[in-house]
């Protein structure tokens, strides 16, 4: 009969974990891939700096000295863009639309990804082919259709008629994005909820739908920022109607001619940026490894 003696130099030589060992290939692949990522944020960074700062300057001062700061911090460039360059009233214009117009998306989004990805029935997998196929289609090819069909539904340079195809533009990439969140989603829990009484809304929207809370925000964001910046449908089926905040930042920056307020116009870009900024800066933890989570818990 053989008896085990371990010592605590032995638990020790044990339980040390192992350190992997730095070649200089990868000294070098780190530092090659530290500066990439350096160098691409200080040109990310540097000019929305730059065009902050600027916003304070007069058109003088920019040209006297551009890298300089401002002398005197104040807001007389923002009140000007503001009001009389009607950026308020289109900023307005941008935060009702793209807000109906992301909520209609995502509950539509989520509903048709969840039935796509949790029923099987006749047509689905086409159903789900011609989603993907519409993000594959040229937005500008359908600017024409789009006209006419607006038009005929008198909906065009309409605010209502903006929000119905924002949400036609970003259903595809919606349900895309959150079909794999409910397709790795557990049947098991569909059948405890069954077994509980919760029927088929029940269980989606108090079930499923919070399980995949990281996909739903992450698809949000993306969405927020593709419909925000969005410039060729609102020019397009909307040029007569209110301005959303692109239209409007473009019309200024053309009718000044040659005579430009730069600071005027830096200060408007500033308004369009610092939403997305925001934004982005609040839910930026749910873009962070979001897509490989799903819903595994």
């Amino acid at each position: 009969m053989s008896t085990k003696v371990s010592t605590p130099e032995m638990k020790s030589l044990h339980f040390q974990p192992r350190t992997p060992a730095t070649t200089t290939g990868d000294k070098v692949v780190g530092a090659v891939s530290h500066t990439a990522l350096t160098i691409w944020t200080l040109i990310v960074i540097l000019p929305l700096l730059w065009t902050f700062m600027s916003s304070f300057k007069t058109s003088s001062e920019i040209f006297a000295s551009p890298f300089a700061l401002p002398g005197e911090w104040k807001l007389d460039n923002y009140v000007k863009a503001w009001s009389e360059a009607g950026i308020g009233s289109a900023f307005l214009n941008s935060v009702l639309v793209v807000a109906v117009a992301l909520v209609i998306v995502m509950v539509l989004g989520a509903m048709c990804a969840y039935v796509l990805a949790r029923y099987t029935f006749r047509g689905s997998r086409a159903i789900y082919y011609l989603m993907l196929a519409g993000l594959t289609f040229p937005i500008f090819l359908a600017m024409v259709p789009l006209f006419f069909v607006l038009r005929n539904m008198g909906l065009l340079n309409t605010l209502p008629g903006l929000i119905l195809v924002y949400v036609g533009f970003a259903l595809p990439f919606t349900v895309f994005f959150l079909f794999s969140f409910f397709k790795s989603l557990p049947h098991e829990i569909t059948e405890a909820a069954a077994l509980d009484g919760a029927g088929e809304w029940r269980t989606f929207f108090q079930v499923m739908l919070p399980m995949a809370k990281p996909g739903l925000a992450s698809v949000a964001i993306f969405n927020f920022l593709g419909l925000w910046n969005q410039f060729l449908i609102p020019v397009s089926i909307n040029a007569a109607g209110p301005r959303v905040l692109s239209q409007e930042l473009a019309a200024f920056a053309g009718q000044m001619g040659y005579a430009v307020d730069y600071g005027a116009l830096f200060a408007a870009v500033s308004v369009t940026v610092i939403p997305v900024l925001i934004v982005y800066v609040i839910f930026q933890r749910q873009l962070q490894g979001s897509v490989s989570q799903g819903t595994s818990k």
